[in-house]
């Protein structure tokens, strides 16, 4: 009981702290609130340059994004998979250290960015597709996992989109639609998590 209640209080607090990070980040950018969410994708606010007093906060979020996500599913959330095991301990992993890279190495370098873009890549389309596997490798296929289901095929849809459209002014919305699933399902897990503690 107690081990479950935890794993919920990590993944909230992962969520929230991430949310919270890019908004005060966004805040601070060298562009208007709105303009920054729109135009500029979560990546910039990353970079160690003038547009972004407060990188170090952003990267915080990436980082702790990451490890909240292996925390949490290694601790506990891995015993209420039933199916498919291996493939998702493999995508945890895959999409843990993917945020975990975006958030040690920038963007914007032309001798790094290569590493950035992969840890992107690993972190959005390997998130999106844990979630749409873990929605069909839990015992039931009730309300937690079809909300699952949907954020993870919801995500993956923005991220095709995304990946077609790199050049286009308004990739950081594709951008942000792609990783908010991920974000959305940290809560809801943790409040799914968190309520299974006290019905138990």
């Amino acid at each position: 009981m107690m081990k479950i209640k935890v794993a919920g209080i990590v993944f909230i607090f992962g969520s929230l702290y991430y949310l919270i990070g890019e908004a005060i980040s966004a805040t601070f950018f060298n562009a208007s609130l709105i303009n920054t969410y729109l135009f500029h994708t979560i990546s910039e606010l990353g970079i160690p340059n003038g547009n972004s007093p407060l990188f170090l906060l952003m990267n915080s979020a990436f980082v702790l994004t990451g490890l909240t996500l292996i925390f949490g599913n290694f601790y506990k959330f891995k015993d209420l998979i039933i199916k498919n095991k291996i493939a998702f301990h493999v995508l945890t992993l895959i999409a843990s250290l993917g945020v975990i890279i975006v958030g040690l190495i920038h963007g914007g370098n032309p001798l790094t960015s290569g590493y950035h873009t992969l840890g992107a890549i690993m972190a959005i389309l390997g998130g999106n597709i844990l979630l749409v596997l873990i929605s069909r490798s839990m015992g039931n296929f009730d309300k937690y996992q079809k909300i699952t289901l949907i954020f993870g095929l919801f995500g993956l849809i923005a991220f095709w989109i995304m990946f077609f459209n790199v050049r286009s002014i308004y990739m950081p919305i594709f951008e942000r639609a792609s990783v908010y699933p991920l974000i959305f399902w940290y809560f809801l897990t943790g409040y799914y998590l968190t309520t299974q503690s006290l019905n138990s």
